[in-house]
């Protein structure tokens, strides 16, 4: 039987950020600018999948997360693609997320902050939106020590440990490593979550245990979902991790309502930076 990989730790070259089979050995900061991207430095990597639990959490290198995409959308949807990029570099972090599905959708969002002793802590969110034949849309949060201004403009208080759309994908995976207790079936665990014009505290429950058959093996996940169910304009997503992974979210079904979604699957190990300090 197939056995899973989790990521290989290698070295590779310098910046700019380069495709899967060339890339550099350690993440660096662009600007200070916070629309301006990281560079990522991964690498595949290639070790046994039995990934022994870790006395305290570690944010994990700069890592790329490749998958296959289909869906519903007044009819199947087959043939897209996705990416999430996690880059890292001393306390700043980034989440990028893309969805393709040509010649029809477009859809980037990133989540641009600071890795605290409370998890993530967004700065700003930018979302573009590319749709046939019609004009691009392009919105962004702003998040302060005390505000939130939001798509419209309007101000609202931040609570401590609020994410946005990108963000909360990593959140998730930290609120589970650091509470191991919270990654059982019939657990849940609550994040304030601001979806462009509102705040709400969203609760995820942990639905089951569920071994995933990918392209390169099989892989045992938890099977998280909203207790809420896709309204008003709001996306919901039921995500799978993977312990073998690091807690990667290795299956992700992003959902508009019922009759509508995408379904998003890893097609392939994540391509992950070297450690910080690791021998070259």
């Amino acid at each position: 039987m197939a056995q899973v990989q989790a990521p290989e730790q290698v070295p590779a070259a310098p910046e700019p950020a380069a495709p899967a089979s060339s890339v550099p050995s350690t993440a660096q900061v662009a600007p200070s600018k916070p629309q301006e991207a990281l560079t990522p430095a991964l690498v595949d990597r290639a070790a046994s999948a039995h990934v022994p639990p870790q006395a305290a959490f570690e944010w994990p290198p700069s890592t790329r997360l490749t998958y296959t995409l289909n869906g519903y959308f007044r009819g199947p949807i087959e043939g897209g693609s996705a990416q999430v990029e996690w880059l890292r570099s001393g306390s700043r972090y980034q989440v990028h997320l893309e969805t393709r599905l040509a010649p029809l959708l477009t859809r980037r969002i990133t989540s641009d902050g600071e890795l605290t002793e409370h998890g993530l802590q967004p700065r700003r969110f930018d979302a573009e939106q590319k749709v046939l034949f019609k004009a691009p849309r392009r919105w962004t949060l702003l998040f302060g020590p005390q505000r939130i201004t939001l798509v419209d403009g309007r101000e609202i208080d931040a609570v401590a440990g609020v994410q946005d759309e990108a963000s909360q994908f990593v959140q998730l995976t930290w609120l589970f490593t650091t509470q191991p207790d919270k990654m059982r079936v019939g657990q849940s665990i609550e994040v304030p979550l601001v979806l462009n014009r509102r705040l709400d505290r969203w609760i995820y429950d942990v639905k089951e245990m569920q071994t995933l058959y990918l392209p390169f093996g099989e892989v045992p996940t938890y099977y998280v979902k909203p207790r809420r169910e896709a309204r008003g304009g709001d996306m919901t997503a039921e995500i799978w991790f993977a312990p073998t992974l690091q807690y990667l979210p290795v299956r992700i079904v992003i959902r508009q309502d019922q009759d509508t979604f995408v379904e998003l699957t890893l097609d392939r190990p994540p391509l992950q930076a070297a450690p910080d300090g690791a021998s070259r």
